[in-house]
């Protein structure tokens, strides 16, 4: 066991530092003692923690690191391509050097992040801001390379000669997520390019003329490399862990937005109808302040899409929703396919069933097999023997004695009521399982 290392083998005066030829190399002064705070607020500092604690296999050695690393007995911190190392105090007054590797990217995965980074200008900015962005991180995994390390990707070598990470490693990997929360640019360091290197080849690549920035060499080597047409199923999962959580949902508000006036001086151009502008303006804010009521509501996500609606499905929920003038239910009702007297049955139905209850007035389906064998038996289960009406059948509807009214059995298996008026079937009321209940409502009890 090797023990005597000083913080001054790896700063200059404690002060932070880096190499004026090359930028490869920078060392941070050691970081004062951190007693109750977290080690990393950004997203890419807690990602980097979770490779850390994913990764060891002892929870204790894990407890006393982050036990050093708040006390701060974690030295200067040098960072180079594929390393970090600082010496580590230990509670007894023993020190150690220690050391945490990490791969780096290699020559073509840099030449892909460079014309990535240089095609958003974006990236560019987030990181001179000392920001990762997310965008950057899933764009460089698309084009294969990993710049957030995963599990195993972080290698402990200490003087104490621990061979999974010990409480000194542990302290390293803590403490250097308080310096990826100041500045990504350490990360990318690590991955095998310094700020000062890696801005001056992002300012070559855009300032080099459109296909004149490579050589023939740099475009075979590129032809080569196959172009990613995705992220491995593996690798998106695992980036969801830790990407930045989603932001909370907007609240409700207590009414629809209000609709434009189209009331102007201005003259409509030929075929437009400001007032019917002004209603579908009015209900389309309506329905978007439904659909977020909804998308809202607990368990949203579980819920089955509903389908969309025909045209003609939605020119009828507009004459029943919508409130419209007239002259615009005419219009309505022959976008509905109907005439105008037949459109008041069909807002009666949409509005007691929507678009099944609408079905259930056009369409005269014949019933067979166990769709016609489930209607009976629940027909004959509704009433007793002496009390159920005289009904005659055909296709889907039990019409009675009389032909004043009439029960329909829906595609979902419900019962739908019907009440003969002006001699036309009328919807009398919403569908129910019970055809009793349903025959109670076609007769207005």
């Amino acid at each position: 066991m090797r023990d005597g290392y000083e913080a001054d083998d790896f700063a200059d005066g404690g002060e932070e530092r880096e190499n004026a030829v090359s930028g490869q190399e920078r060392t941070f002064a050691a970081l004062p003692p951190a007693p109750g705070r977290g080690f990393a607020t950004s997203w890419w500092g807690r990602a980097w923690l979770k490779a850390l604690e994913d990764t060891a296999l002892d929870l204790q050695q894990l407890k006393e690191g982050r036990r050093l690393a708040r006390e701060g007995r974690v030295g200067a911190v040098s960072v180079r391509p594929g390393r970090i190392t600082a010496v580590v105090s230990g509670r007894d007054g023993s020190t150690y050097r220690s050391d945490v590797l990490l791969q780096e990217l290699d020559g073509q995965e840099w030449d892909r992040f460079l014309g990535m980074a240089a095609e958003r200008a974006g990236h560019i900015a987030a990181l001179l801001d000392r920001e990762m962005p997310p965008h950057l991180v899933e764009d460089a995994a698309a084009a294969g390379m990993d710049l957030l390390p995963g599990i195993g990707d972080l290698e402990p070598e200490c003087t104490c000669e621990a061979w999974d990470h010990c409480p000194h490693t542990a302290a390293l990997c803590y403490q250097v997520a308080r310096l990826l929360d100041q500045d990504p640019f350490v990360l990318l360091l690590m991955r095998g390019r310094g700020e000062r290197r890696l801005l001056d080849e992002l300012q070559e690549r855009i300032a080099a003329p459109a296909g004149a920035r490579d050589d023939a060499d740099d475009a075979d080597e590129r032809a080569a490399v196959p172009e990613a047409t995705g992220v491995p199923a593996a690798q998106a999962y695992a980036t969801g862990g830790i990407l930045p959580a989603l932001p909370a949902p907007p609240e409700l508000p207590g009414t629809p937005g209000a609709a434009p006036s189209f009331d102007t001086e201005t003259e409509p151009e030929s075929g437009v109808d400001p007032t019917a502008l002004e209603m579908l303006a009015r209900d389309a804010a309506a329905r978007a302040h439904r659909m977020l009521a909804e998308a809202l509501a607990p368990g949203h996500g579980q819920r089955p899409v509903a389908e969309g609606l025909t045209v003609r499905q939605d020119a009828v929920r507009l004459a029943a929703e919508a409130r419209p003038e007239p002259w615009i239910v005419n219009r309505l009702a022959a976008g509905s396919g109907r005439a105008r007297a037949g459109l008041p049955a069909a807002v009666a139905a949409w509005r007691y069933g929507g678009a099944t209850a609408l079905s259930v007035l056009d369409e005269d389906r014949p019933l067979e097999g166990e769709a016609l064998a489930r209607a009976r038996t629940r027909l004959a289960a509704a009433w007793e023997e002496d009390e159920a009406p005289r009904l005659r059948a055909e296709h889907n509807r039990w019409t009675s004695a009389d032909g004043g009214l009439q029960l329909r059995y829906g595609p979902d298996g419900r019962w739908y009521p019907y009440r003969r008026e002006s001699g036309q079937w009328f919807p009398a009321g919403p569908a129910d399982d019970d055809p009793a209940a349903a025959w109670a409502e076609a007769e207005g009890v």
